[in-house]
This record gives structure tokens, sequence and C-alpha cells, in this order.
């Protein structure tokens, strides 16, 4: 797409189904490598990176199977094994494809990932990351675009302070600790809501997690998962935009499938400003 033209001048109103996430997706899908047990995902976007992680995941060897219209996505991985290679022209164009880096490497004890878009480790940085993982126990190399990462007796627990803040990196590390020996503890991590949403996910498939902190995460490892149920979280940019049309140039409208709660401060913000609306 090139350029977007907008026709103003129109009064909104009706009724709007926010999406499911993709930035929560992402890495829930990077985290069912751990498991070989059935799952189930709802509510899920069928955007083009959310087609290139299934993609990817089958080319690793998962058993999945997207159902657009439903907006489900089910996995059964019951294999023993799956290949450890995520290839450059899967990762090329998907940033979140370094976080099949974490599970992969902790399930089967080595992972090879392309370096997202293939490029220097300094444009795309993925140094917290592989900086988590090192604390975990990986022996990590960077050739020829490729990261080539080892943990032949598994990772370990350990106490990781991250460098700097990164949703990303926290999400490898946990999906990574969540199958890892021992307990792990994860300081001044991201908390985003998708970060939250990954969490959940995780438990209900049988991880043991919990937040000590504001950001500050302990994992305890397991090596057994549970078949699992989820239902996606809410696109929080899709609502927002949607909130922000409302309040501009809106009538009545009507915004579904949103946790109010989540966007608790951004409508306290849009209620000081004058604008009326109600939650249920």
């Amino acid at each position: 797409m090139q350029k977007l033209i907008i026709k103003g001048k129109k009064n909104l109103s009706g009724t709007v189904k926010i999406s499911g996430s993709k930035n929560a997706t992402l890495p829930i899908l990077a985290s069912t490598i751990l498991s070989n047990k059935k799952i189930t995902i709802n509510n899920v976007p069928f955007v083009k990176d959310v087609i290139t992680m299934s993609e990817l995941l089958k080319h690793l060897g998962s058993d999945i199977k997207l159902n657009s219209k439903k907006k489900k996505i089910f996995i059964n991985n019951n294999k023993k094994s799956l290949k450890t290679l995520a290839p450059y022209n899967f990762v090329k164009t998907m940033r979140a494809g370094i976080i099949v880096l974490g599970p992969l490497l902790s399930k089967f004890g080595k992972a090879r990932v392309s370096l997202p878009g293939g490029c220097a480790i300094g444009t795309r940085p993925v140094d917290i990351h592989l900086f988590g993982l090192k604390k975990l126990g990986a022996k990590i190399k960077i050739k020829d675009g490729y990261i080539h990462a080892d943990a032949t007796n598994g990772l370990f627990g350990n106490k990781i302070k991250l460098p700097s803040i990164s949703v990303g990196a926290t999400e490898n590390l946990i999906i990574a600790a969540t199958h890892a020996y021992g307990t792990t503890l994860i300081k001044n991590c991201a908390c985003e809501p998708e970060i939250k949403d990954l969490i959940n996910f995780l438990k209900k498939m049988g991880a043991n997690i919990k937040w000590t902190g504001e950001r500050e995460i302990k994992v305890i490892g397991t090596q057994s998962f549970k078949a699992v149920n989820y239902s996606v979280m809410f696109d929080r940019i899709e609502a927002g935009t949607f909130i922000i049309a409302g309040a501009l140039v809106g009538k009545k409208i009507k915004i579904t499938n949103i946790n109010t709660h989540i966007l608790k401060k951004e409508l306290d913000i849009l209620k000081k400003m004058g604008i009326k609306f109600k939650t249920q």
C-alpha cells in the first residue's frame, strides 16, 4: 500500500468487534514448541505475521491447522522432536521470529535461528535475548547471519537482570525458563499486557510463573504440560484507534471484545477530556 485516502466529515456509528492481538498471539504460538499436548488458540488475528509464524512452526514439524473463519489455530506436537533450524526465509519479514529461539533451545538443547532480516546484530538488537539465554547456560555464537545456540545438558534457572527493558527478550526468557531446570528470577523485565497474556497461557498449560514485583518474574521450570484451550487478548492498538475515532467523530459507537480494565488509564484520560462513555 503506497497511500491511504480518507474522505472525512462523516459521522461514525454502529458496533465494531475488536480483533485478537497479534503481539500476544506470536509469542503464544512460539511457546507451543514446548508442549506435546493438544492446544487450541482462539480469537486469532490472521494477519501476515501470524500466518508466517504458523508456517515457520509447520516447517519445524509442528502439526498445526488454521481455521481463519472461526479464528482458531489447532496444534498437536505429539512428535518426539522438531527441527531446530529457523531459516532466513521465514524470519526475514517477521521480527518476532527470534522468539522461537528460547523454546527450541530449552526443549531440544540446540537452535539455529536467522537474525531478524538477516541483518547485523546491532541493527535489530537481539543482544538482550542472547544475554539472558547465556545466563541460563546457553553457548551462543553468531555466524553467517544465524544465531547458533547450544545447551546440550539443558538450560538451568538463574537470576537475570536485563540491562534494559525489552518486550521480546522478556518473552523469550519466560518461555525458555518455563522448560528449564530449577528457578529463574527475571528482573527489569517488560510488563505489557501482552506479556501477561503469554504468562496466563503458559500457566494454563501447567507452567509455574508468578510476578514478584512490578518488573520481576519468578519462573519454576517444568518438564510436562497439559492440553489447553485459550483465547488471545484483544488488540490494544485497534481498540484505541476506534475509541479515539468514536470520541472525535462518533455518534453512538459500541466496541466489543475488549477488556476495559486493561485500558483504564487511557479511558480515564478521555473522561477528564469530557468524552462520554460507559463500560459493561
